[in-house]
């Protein structure tokens, strides 16, 4: 069931990600990023997440963002414009990869610098596997992000895998564990990018960022 507050933005969520959207910029390092105009939100998470799965799914195409089986072959913040409204950052995942310990300390130095620096960056998605839950890689991210007073919601994927008592538990767990911190917005939202559980809710919320930010658009 949809949250009463989100039901407005239902359908401007739909009609933001059903509209154009393109790769537009690649930055594997913190000085060749793209200016920073208009709003960005990014999806941030441990490798092997789900996070382009997640992207795919929001925008309804299935290669928007490169899906692999391989954790660790996003190695670069991937910028894609939503119709000139929205900038969506897809970032490296962080934590376990295949290849070498310098090449993970350069992206999660690369991924820290960005959510530090970025003024325009409007809010961070911080996909959780809601198999596991927080784990401790991701709590680093989160002080880079209370440090740098960004905002930024917790995203559960995977959700269709637990049962609905387990999933209600580990939502429950979740915002226990972030009920403290300054910059974390206290909704939990589960998703499941296979099912399409939680999809157009998570629309729905950055629609309504938009408009909280004076972007409201057609």
């Amino acid at each position: 069931m949809t949250a009463p507050d989100l039901e407005p933005y239902l359908e401007p969520g739909r009609k933001l990600f059903a509209g154009e959207a393109g790769f537009v910029w690649a930055a594997s390092a913190i000085d060749n990023l793209p200016p920073a105009e208009g709003l960005e939100i990014a999806f941030a998470g441990r490798s092997n997440v789900g996070k382009s799965s997640l992207v795919n799914a929001l925008t309804g195409r299935r290669t928007l963002a490169r899906i692999s089986n391989t954790p660790g072959r996003t190695q670069q913040l991937n910028f894609f414009d939503l119709a000139g409204r929205l900038t969506l950052v897809d970032m490296p995942g962080y934590g376990y990869a295949a290849v070498g310990k310098d090449k993970v300390a350069a992206w999660t130095s690369l991924i820290h610098a960005y959510l530090r620096g970025r003024a325009n960056l409007a809010r961070v998605y911080v996909l959780v596997d809601a198999r596991h839950g927080l784990k401790p890689v991701d709590a680093e991210v989160l002080d880079t992000l209370d440090k740098a007073a960004v905002s930024y919601q917790v995203v559960l994927t995977k959700a269709d895998a637990l049962k609905p008592d387990e999933l209600d538990r580990r939502i429950g767990e979740t915002a226990s564990a972030i009920a403290k911190r300054p910059a974390a917005f206290p909704e939990i939202r589960p998703t499941s990018s296979r099912a399409g559980a939680g999809v157009p809710e998570l629309r729905a919320e950055i629609a309504k960022l938009l408009a909280e930010r004076g972007e409201q658009g057609g």
